[in-house]
C-alpha cells in the first residue's frame, strides 16, 4: 500500500475515490514515509498529526455516507512554512514568529474547503529571502537528489518533499523564483500563476495579519505532474481556473526558445538539457524557433531589481536598514561609475528607493508589457532557463561572500540567480515548471513556460502535454533520498 505515494495527487485522489484506501491510512502512509526520510532530508519540519488524522476520518465518514467531499478530499499535503494554518503559525524560518495563535490563510483555507488534509508545513528560508533553504530554527533542507546540495529556495523545502513523495501537492510563493528554482533543482513541477490570480493574504513576509498584496509576489502550487498543478490551481484560485482539462496539442504549437542573452549567465550543462528538451519537443511536432530575449534585458533587470527591493526592504531588521540607509549617498556615487544590477551600490539603491524611483522603475515595467505582446502573438509560450545552474552545494556564508560556479571553471554573481526569473516576475506573467532532463551528474534542470498576462491555462496545457508526450517527473535514487 505504501507505493500508493508514489502516484501522483490525481492518482491518490482515484484510489481514495475508489475506496482502496482510505483517507486515514494514506495519512498515515505519508507520515511514515516521512518519518523513514527526515533525518536526511529535513523537508518537512512541522506537523499536526492529530488534528490531520480526525481531519481524514471525518472525511472518509463523508465517503462512507455517499456525499461528496471536495476536489482534494483526503488528500494528505503539506504547505510553505510562510503560510498561516490553524495550529501550525507559520514561522519564515524565525522562532519568534512560530508562536503565535493563527488563522488559515486563504489559500490553506481554500485547499481544506475541498478537502485536503493539511499535516505539515515544510521548510523554507528566513522570511523566504534565499535561493537555498535553511535557517536557525529548522536547520538545512537537503536535495533529495545529492544531500550535499540545496533544493533550492525560498520553497526549498516543498520541491524536496514533493520528489522524495512524502507529499503530493504544495503550496509555495514565488517573488524571486522561489516556486522556478526549487522544482528546477528537485526535478518537480510547478506554476507561478499570473500576478493576483490567488489571494496571498495569510502569507508571511509580509508581517502577520496583513491584507497586503505584495507587488511581484505569488502564491502558487507545486506538484509531480502538471495535471495535478492545474488541479491545485483551480483550488487556489476560487475556481477561476478549469480544474481538469485537455492537454494542449503538441503538433503545432509555437515555442519561442530563449537561451541567449550576454548579460544572462548560463552553464553550458544547462543549456545542453535544455537543447534537447527543444528538440524533444520539436520531435513532437512543436514549432520551435530560437528568439532573443523579448525585451531589453538590461532595462528589465534594472527594473525589476529596484522593485524587489522596495518590496524586500519592508522584511530587512531596522539595523539593517539603517545601515542601507548611511550607504544611499555613497551608492549613488558609485552607481554613476558602475552600473553592473549586482553589485553592492545597486542593492543599496533599491532596498532605500524613494517612491519617485520605484515610479519610475514600473514606469518601465509598463513599457517591457508593452513591448512583450508582440512576442505572444507569434509563439503560445517562451521556453527558457530557470538558473544559470543547477543544484549547487550549500553555501552558507554571507550572500556578498557567494557566488555560482559554472561547469566551465567560472564563477558568476550569486545574485545572478534573479537573471532568467525576471521577466515572468517583473511583468506579472505566468510561468509553468516543467522537467527538461538531467546533466551529466543526473542532477535535474527543469524549464519555465512563460505565457502572457492571464495566459495560465495556456502553459499549463503545454505543460500537462509536455508531461504526457514527452515525459515528467522521475523519481530521485531511493539512496540519495534515504542519505
Amino acid at each position: 500500500m505504501a507505493d500508493i505515494l508514489d502516484l501522483d495527487a490525481t492518482g491518490q485522489l482515484a484510489a481514495l475515490a475508489q475506496k482502496r484506501i482510505s483517507a486515514a491510512e494514506l495519512l498515515k502512509a505519508a507520515l511514515a514515509r516521512h518519518d523513514r526520510l527526515h533525518a536526511g532530508l529535513n523537508a518537512v519540519v512541522m506537523a499536526d498529526p492529530e488534528r490531520a488524522l480526525e481531519r481524514a476520518r471525518a472525511i472518509d465518514d463523508l465517503r462512507a455516507k455517499g456525499e461528496a467531499p471536495g476536489l482534494l478530499g483526503g488528500l494528505p499535503m503539506t504547505v510553505k512554512d510562510t503560510f498561516d494554518a490553524v495550529g501550525m503559525a507559520a514561522s519564515s524560518g524565525l522562532a519568534a514568529l512560530r508562536q503565535r495563535q493563527a488563522e488559515d490563510a486563504t489559500a490553506v483555507a481554500h485547499a481544506k474547503a475541498a478537502g485536503a488534509v493539511i499535516w505539515g508545513k515544510t521548510n523554507t528560508p528566513v522570511m523566504a529571502g534565499d535561493w537555498q533553504t535553511f535557517n536557525d530554527l529548522y536547520g538545512t533542507t537537503n536535495n533529495p537528489w545529492d544531500p550535499t546540495r540545496t533544493p533550492g529556495g525560498s520553497s526549498g523545502g516543498a520541491a524536496a518533499a514533493l520528489a522524495a513523495q512524502v507529499t503530493a501537492l504544495e503550496i509555495g510563493s514565488d517573488i524571486g523564483g522561489s516556486l522556478r528554482v526549487p522544482a528546477n533543482f528537485c526535478g518537480v513541477f510547478s506554476h507561478k500563476p499570473t500576478w493576483g490570480l490567488v489571494p496571498q493574504h495569510g502569507h508571511v513576509p509580509p508581517g502577520p495579519g496583513s491584507w497586503t498584496e505584495r507587488d511581484l509576489n505569488v502564491v502558487g502550487p507545486m506538484a509531480r505532474s502538471a495535471r495535478d498543478l492545474r488541479l491545485l490551481l483551480a483550488v487556489l484560485a476560487g475556481g477561476s481556473v478549469a480544474a481538469k482539462a485537455p492537454a494542449a496539442e503538441l503538433k503545432g504549437a509555437r515555442i519561442g526558445l530563449w537561451l541567449d542573452e550576454p548579460s544572462f549567465p548560463l552553464d553550458p550543462e544547462v543549456r545542453s538539457v535544455l537543447e534537447g528538451f527543444a528538440g524533444a519537443l520539436a520531435a513532437q511536432g512543436a514549432e520551435v524557433t530560437t528568439i532573443p530575449c523579448p525585451v531589453d534585458a538590461r532595462a528589465l533587470l534594472s527594473a525589476y531589481l529596484m522593485l524587489l527591493g522596495a518590496v524586500l526592504s519592508e522584511d530587512l531588521p531596522p539595523a539593517a536598514l539603517r545601515q542601507m540607509q548611511m550607504m544611499r549617498a555613497l551608492a549613488k556615487i558609485a552607481r554613476k561609475r558602475d552600473a553592473d544590477p549586482h553589485s553592492a551600490s545597486a542593492m543599496a539603491l533599491a532596498y532605500t528607493a524613494t517612491h519617485r524611483e520605484w515610479m519610475a522603475a514600473d514606469a518601465v515595467r509598463c513599457r517591457l508589457r508593452h513591448d512583450i505582446d508582440a512576442t505572444f502573438e507569434r509563439f503560445d509560450a517562451i521556453l527558457a532557463p530557470i538558473a544559470p545552474v543547477p543544484a549547487f552545494p550549500h553555501d552558507h556564508r554571507p550572500f556578498q561572500k557567494r557566488s555560482l560556479r559554472l561547469s566551465t571553471g567560472a564563477a558568476v554573481p550569486y545574485t545572478s540567480m534573479v537573471c532568467w526569473i525576471s521577466l515572468a516576475t517583473a511583468l506579472h506573467l505566468p510561468a509553468t515548471t516543467v522537467p527538461a532532463g538531467r546533466t551529466g551528474a543526473g542532477l535535474p534542470v527543469g524549464a519555465q513556460l512563460i505565457g502572457p498576462r492571464g495566459g495560465d491555462a495556456r502553459t499549463l496545457a503545454l505543460a500537462q502535454a509536455i508531461d504526457e508526450a514527452v515525459g515528467g517527473f522521475v523519481a530521485p535514487p531511493p539512496a540519495a533520498a534515504d542519505a
